[in-house]
């Protein structure tokens, strides 16, 4: 057993476990990765970047890359670079224990953030057949009513003719489609390892927006095709008992990272707002991003990114 659990079972037995797991209480031990995601501000799509597609306003990789919040998932991001390399981890399933811990904005936004890079084909699978969120999120057509749902049900489609493309974006997405009546029974499929083994051969990362741990046990009847989870916590608010039951419903060999999301107290977020804000005027003369990188009022300090 890792130090990381040994540590987080040791936390387990001292009372202070009957209150909210904070980032600094994991930070320092060895084994998953521990990122800390900044509260997110709410930004607009800037004028002309991506046509009429609506994006929501919490995916900073997307619509704010240069961000201090987008930084973070970008550093997610070389963690996720650097175990694809070594373990050849490849499909990653994003979670959380409970709803509303940010996993959906995680997921896109890791998403985004791997597909900055050029030459990377990033493939974002909406397996949240209870609570479908991506496609809405990211402005695409769910007129088609064709995803993962179809994909799963119809052995006769192939991947190729689900999957929505954003080329602006350099990403690839794959919508839940029809709202099952037994996601757990769908989610059970062999179909699905299929469609999962189809899409390495196809993308070098694919990214999962799975349901929560905790409420419901889809995650475990997939956990077998997925090559690490990243559990998503939110910082002072996620009970630490929701994580211990998070971690022990899942095999603990393929939890790759612990990500705290709307993390208010990280300790270099000021500093970089000052030296971006610096290089911003310097190189564009203001702008757009001065927004991003300017405000320091207490309502951006501490507003999160929250879903399902």
């Amino acid at each position: 057993m890792s130090k990381f659990f040994q540590a987080l079972e040791r936390a387990a037995q001292d009372q202070a476990l009957r209150g909210n797991v904070t980032p600094s209480e994991l930070r320092g031990e060895q084994g998953p990765i521990v990122a800390e995601i900044a509260a997110v501000q709410a930004l607009p799509s800037p004028p002309g970047r991506l046509g009429e597609d609506t994006l929501e306003e919490h995916l900073v990789s997307l619509l704010a890359p240069n961000s201090f919040e987008a930084e973070q998932y970008r550093a997610l991001r070389h963690l996720i670079e650097r175990l694809h390399k070594s373990r050849e981890l490849s499909v990653v399933a994003i979670s959380s224990p409970n709803m509303a811990d940010g996993k959906t904005t995680t997921a896109i936004n890791l998403a985004g953030a791997l597909a900055q890079a050029s030459d990377a084909r990033v493939l974002l699978v909406d397996v949240d057949l209870r609570s479908a969120a991506l496609a809405p999120r990211l402005g695409l057509d769910e007129g088609t009513g064709l995803g993962l749902v179809d994909l799963i049900l119809d052995a006769n489609l192939t991947l190729a003719a689900v999957v929505q493309a954003r080329p602006q974006l350099n990403l690839y997405v794959l919508p839940a489609g029809r709202f099952p009546s037994a996601p757990y029974e769908v989610l059970k499929s062999p179909r699905v390892g299929e469609v999962l083994a189809e899409a390495r051969r196809q993308y070098d990362y694919i990214i999962l927006d799975t349901p929560p741990l905790v409420s419901v046990p889809d995650c475990r009847v997939i956990e077998k095709w997925v090559d690490g989870f990243l559990i998503v916590v939110t910082a002072h608010k996620t009970a630490r008992k929701l994580l211990e039951e998070a971690l022990n419903v899942t095999e603990r060999a393929r939890i790759v990272g612990l990500v705290f999301n709307g993390d208010d107290r990280h300790l270099s977020k000021d500093s970089y707002g000052a030296y971006a804000s610096r290089e911003s005027l310097r190189r564009n003369g203001g702008g757009w991003r001065r927004r991003v990188f300017g405000s320091r009022d207490s309502t951006r300090r501490r507003q999160t990114a929250s879903d399902d």
